[in-house]
């Protein structure tokens, strides 16, 4: 009953961060300057019964409890809405654009990985020079995101993967090389290096059980930074990806589009953290 309890917390509370996603990002966009604005009104081609249609269907999107129960109510009958730029479906502009979002965070997460991990093992067994051998990460967390893909583009060098891989590895660098410095001072790992045990057996026999939970909590971080970071670098690179609809969505005052972008985003961390095994708390030195 015990994992049931603890399941059910976490499913309340993916289900409050969603709605408070909903809530946000209505009220963002909902009191945003210009909102209420429609080009159709201003053009002649457009006679003054259909102006007036255009106005009462504004007039009912101006309470903003009114825009959730809608966007709710739509989203719970699979319908997430019509796009108020492009005057299709929501979901006909989302489907298409999730494999190359999905492509681009996967090898981007797994690249920046594979990074902090070639970086944080010597760092973790450094007891001088540790600060010196992190500084790269460090300049590399200093950096926009903007910044990083424009000096792709200007040096015509990498491209967007690399711009997520080197943001997730200078983020989760040192996270991982204070979690192995630990690992590696631990008394019973010293225990085991004393009887013998070799590099593999210590790993795997006393390294690996307690950081795995560790590792979790640190793979929901690298989701939420790579997230972050995806929208700028889709925009830049000239990716069709989910990125590159939020921020036309924006720059358009779309909500429904921007709304199921948002939630989609947010599902997304929720997911990761509810495949954690345990809440851990990630301190870095």
């Amino acid at each position: 009953m015990k994992w049931m309890t603890m399941l059910m917390r976490r499913v309340a509370r993916t289900l409050l961060l969603l709605l408070a996603v909903a809530t946000a990002t209505t009220a963002l966009v909902r009191f945003a300057p210009g909102f209420f604005s429609d080009e159709r009104e201003i053009d002649a081609r457009y006679a003054q019964n259909a102006h007036r249609e255009l106005q009462a269907a504004e007039a009912q999107n101006r309470s903003w409890s009114a825009i959730i129960v809608r966007e709710v109510r739509g989203w719970m009958g699979g319908d997430l809405g019509q796009s108020r730029q492009f005057q299709v479906p929501v979901a006909e502009l989302i489907a298409p654009r999730i494999g190359a979002s999905a492509n681009l965070l996967l090898r981007g997460i797994l690249g920046g990985w594979l990074v902090a991990v070639c970086a944080a093992l010597p760092g973790s067994a450094m007891r001088r020079g540790g600060h010196l051998w992190g500084l790269p990460f460090t300049l590399l967390l200093a950096t926009p995101t903007a910044a990083m893909a424009t000096a792709c583009i200007l040096t015509d060098a990498g491209g967007p993967v690399l711009v997520l891989t080197l943001l997730v590895a200078a983020r989760d660098f040192k996270f991982l090389r204070l979690l192995l410095r630990q690992a590696w001072s631990a008394p019973h790992v010293l225990h085991g290096r004393a009887q013998g045990l070799t590099l593999p057996a210590l790993f795997r026999t006393c390294i690996w059980p307690n950081a795995a939970p560790r590792l979790w909590a640190l793979a929901t971080l690298s989701i939420v930074t790579a997230l972050a970071a995806m929208i700028p670098v889709e925009v830049i690179f000239n990716v069709p990806g989910i990125g590159q609809l939020a921020w036309s969505a924006v720059m358009n005052r779309d909500l429904p589009v921007l709304a199921a972008v948002s939630m989609l985003m947010a599902a997304a961390v929720a997911l990761a953290s509810l495949l954690s095994s345990r809440p851990h708390t990630l301190e870095a030195a």
